[in-house]
């Protein structure tokens, strides 16, 4: 790697750790950093994972973003992102999420798988990933953006960690063997109103072909996926402002629901 490569994964890191430091909206990286590629991105990525895991928080799980063909084609790329999920980031679910510490939050519905033991690229499949899941559940993952206002490109939200906020499992756990994973299908409700709908055919044709798209793409990063580990296999549906005082379920057939709040 280059200095000029190096010094530019650093200016872009602390650009956004000003963000979370000092609370307050900064401006899109792809503006600061026009010629920041993703490969840097996720570097920058790391780079902000790694001081957090240092400072004493640890990772439990991984996040996949941009599995649907319409949050694609809108920040023109063609394949998903990742990020990563910290223990600071799990919620649980019915206690009340406080607004404090959160930018512009939105929250999605999504299946997360639990694995029961590895998962390492390059040719990982569906089959694969469905033989290393220990269980399925509900989810909720609210995402979040440092950047001011969501002006985010594919560069920016993978920098900033796929966009991560939090996120929240529902507590009854399904085997991935009782559930037709790309027959299910998912309404999002807010403050009792059902806001939008989706299927698990809506990411990438089946839930666990998003988890097989990350094992293989952390691959190129020398990263695997690890027994225990959360995955949030993607939004079923467009992402929905949250505010204070709002309440979100989701209802997933044959996996339940899951259910938080904001205050």
């Amino acid at each position: 790697m280059s200095s000029q490569t190096a010094n530019r994964i650093d200016e872009a890191y602390k650009h956004l750790l000003k963000a979370e430091t000092e609370q307050q909206s900064v401006a899109p990286l792809t503006q600061a950093y026009p010629d920041l590629t993703i490969d840097e991105a996720y570097r920058v990525q790391l780079k902000m994972i790694d001081q957090k895991v240092r400072n004493g928080q640890r990772i439990v799980g991984k996040k996949i973003g941009l599995t649907s063909v319409a949050m694609q084609e809108l920040l023109g790329v063609d394949q998903p992102d990742y990020g990563h999920l910290l223990d600071s980031m799990d919620m649980t679910e019915n206690e009340s999420i406080p607004m404090t510490g959160l930018f512009e939050p939105k929250v999605e519905g999504e299946i997360a798988f639990v694995l029961k033991k590895d998962l390492q690229g390059p040719s990982v499949t569906i089959e694969d990933v469905l033989a290393a899941t220990d269980y399925v559940v509900p989810s909720l993952e609210v995402v979040d953006s440092r950047i001011s206002n969501w002006k985010i490109k594919l560069t920016d939200t993978v920098a900033d960690n796929a966009s991560s906020g939090l996120f929240v499992l529902g507590k009854e756990r399904f085997s991935v063997k009782d559930v037709d994973l790309m027959k299910v299908e998912m309404c999002l409700y807010k403050n009792g109103e059902l806001i939008n709908k989706g299927t698990g055919l809506d990411v990438l044709g089946h839930p666990a072909a998003c988890v097989a798209w990350l094992a293989n793409k952390l691959y190129e990063y020398g990263v695997t996926l690890k027994a225990n580990e959360v995955i949030l296999s993607g939004a079923l549906s467009a992402a929905v402002i949250a505010e204070a005082g709002d309440r979100f379920k989701a209802e997933f057939t044959n996996l339940g629901t899951v259910e938080t709040s904001f205050s």
